[in-house]
């Protein structure tokens, strides 16, 4: 069978002996890859939370949604989770194939934020330079934010700063310098002003706040989600491990398999980044709040650091915060930002995530378009052979399902495959083919949409729901295999003739993934 052009053509660079020699062969007139492997993680808000739009999103590429539980009620993130379903069951019946999104709840952690503006959670303000502004930890304050005072959800506040702290609001895009101690608030002269929206974080450099690593409001909210079936949890502010553990506490004695996701975002959290990994179920880099808590000419080495530890080990990573920051106003990124989601990709990142983008922007659609579609440019100038070598390589103690998902991807490598079709029950035999990055997209046909949903965050997994059970175990497992054929076939993954390297269970159960076959696609299967 004759090698496709397309392949021939990247695979000079992909494989190349040296790094030097790797981005000497890249070539622009290069096609992207045709199947985007890097997950994309959307914040669902006022923008974007109505079906018609959400089932825009899920066509451009939007594999889990955020729910920021900084914001809004209960009872708005409720009818948000119903819309999201809706969309996805619509989205589903219109395609003929089932599309597995995840819902996952963001908590709000222990954090100082602002209150709300007059107008309601989507008004904002607009500070000027040189103006000054009232910050008050009265409650009776919180829903009445304007240019004169806002609320700071910090107790004591006139007693916790001294004049001449700067206060930085919404990731530092807001500088404030405190001029005046009153009774009950503090005045300070707006050094760098901007747009300001409700309930945004704040950072005081050099204060130490006293604040529970799980407070009451995030266990309420993650109860709140077990009740409503999410997928998983972005812990906020995560410290130390015992923060994670704390967490799943409260999942497991829910009853729920919950996945626990823990957020970088502070000194704490990069202290204890070893046991925060081995802890937790994946990493989601927060480089605003990161950015405010180290130099932010570091924040670069910190995200490399953490995508690093995490693809050692096979835990999935998402880098997040104002990768296109730029289209919250605008229908095109800049060049720059461009380059920043493309270097997450490079740096080994499972997903990239849209904030504010996708929440209150004005393009949340082609946001979620344009996140793909750089995504798929840098996906084909990773050097394929360096990172399966890297990866391989560090393994010391092996189990027979590290062993077989080695095997596949190395035939893959090797062999041209234009996917790999797994059949796993718990999703664990998926999960570690990803983790040594085959090229390919991963077909993990699984009987478990719960299963499924979790799987999204893993780099290149398509998970796809199996339902026509068989009694006989054979012939189940030859359906299975020719379902997740044909789901390649329907999404463009591979055409007649193509190799596909196909991995199957010796019996049922699971824990006994250890065949592996190389087969022809057939359009006729």
């Amino acid at each position: 069978m004759a090698t496709p052009k397309h392949l021939i053509s990247k695979k000079k660079s992909k494989y190349d002996l040296t790094r030097l020699d790797h981005v000497c062969d890249l070539n622009i007139e290069t096609k992207p890859s045709d199947v985007r492997l890097t997950g994309i993680v959307c914040t669902i808000g006022p923008a974007s939370r109505e079906p018609t739009i959400l089932e825009n999103m899920i066509e451009y590429g939007m594999n889990v949604a955020r729910l920021n539980f900084s914001h809004g009620t209960h009872s708005y993130h409720e009818e948000t989770i119903r819309n999201i379903r809706t969309a996805v069951e619509n989205y589903s019946k219109k395609t003929g194939t089932m599309h597995p999104i995840a819902i996952a709840l963001d908590t709000k952690g222990p954090e100082i934020r602002t209150g709300v503006l007059k107008g309601g959670i989507s008004a904002q303000i607009d500070l000027k330079q040189g103006a000054y502004l009232e910050l008050t930890s009265d409650k009776s304050h919180y829903m009445s934010g304007d240019t004169n005072l806002i609320y700071v959800g910090l107790e004591g506040l006139q007693k916790i700063v001294a004049v001449g702290t700067r206060i930085y609001i919404d990731d530092g895009q807001i500088c404030l310098k405190c001029t005046q101690l009153l009774h009950n608030s503090i005045k300070c002269m707006i050094e760098n002003g901007g747009v300001l929206g409700s309930s945004k974080g704040v950072h005081i450099p050099g204060i130490q706040v006293d604040l529970a690593s799980v407070s009451e409001k995030d266990i309420e909210d993650i109860k709140f989600g077990m009740k409503q079936d999410v997928d998983m949890i972005f812990i906020s502010f995560t410290r130390d491990a015992n923060t994670v553990n704390q967490i799943r506490r409260i999942v497991q004695d829910s009853g729920k398999q919950t996945k626990v996701i823990a957020k970088i975002e502070n000194k704490h959290g990069m202290n204890n980044m070893d046991e925060i990994i081995t802890a937790s179920d994946g990493i989601l880099i927060d480089r605003g709040d990161l950015g405010m808590a180290i130099p932010m000419t570091k924040v670069f080495l910190a995200q490399k650091m953490i995508i690093g530890k995490c693809n050692k080990v096979g835990k999935p990573i998402i880098c997040a915060t104002q990768m296109l920051e730029s289209m919250t106003y605008k229908p095109m990124p800049t060049r720059a930002e461009s380059s920043d989601v493309a270097n997450a990709v490079l740096d080994g990142t499972d997903c990239v995530m849209l904030s504010g983008e996708t929440a209150k922007g004005e393009y949340p659609s082609e946001c979620v378009r344009v996140m793909s579609e750089i995504s798929k440019e840098a996906e084909s100038a990773v050097w394929q052979r360096q990172l399966f070598e890297d990866l391989s390589n560090d393994i010391h103690s092996q189990d027979n399902a590290h062993t077989i998902a080695i095997a596949a991807v190395a035939a893959s490598i090797k062999s041209m495959a234009r996917a790999i079709v797994v059949l796993t029950t718990s999703g664990r035999s998926a999960h570690l083919m990803s983790k040594y990055r085959p090229c390919c997209p991963i077909i993990a046909v699984t009987k478990s949409s719960l299963v499924a949903r979790q799987s999204v965050i893993y780099r290149g997994i398509f998970p796809v729901i199996y339902e026509n059970s068989l009694s006989d175990w054979i012939e189940d497992v030859n359906n299975q295999v020719s379902f997740g054929m044909n789901y390649g076939i329907r999404n463009g993954f591979y055409t007649t003739g193509d190799l596909v390297i196909v991995v199957t269970s010796w019996r049922e159960g699971k824990g006994y993934t250890n065949t592996m076959r190389i087969l022809e696609a057939n359009c006729e299967m």
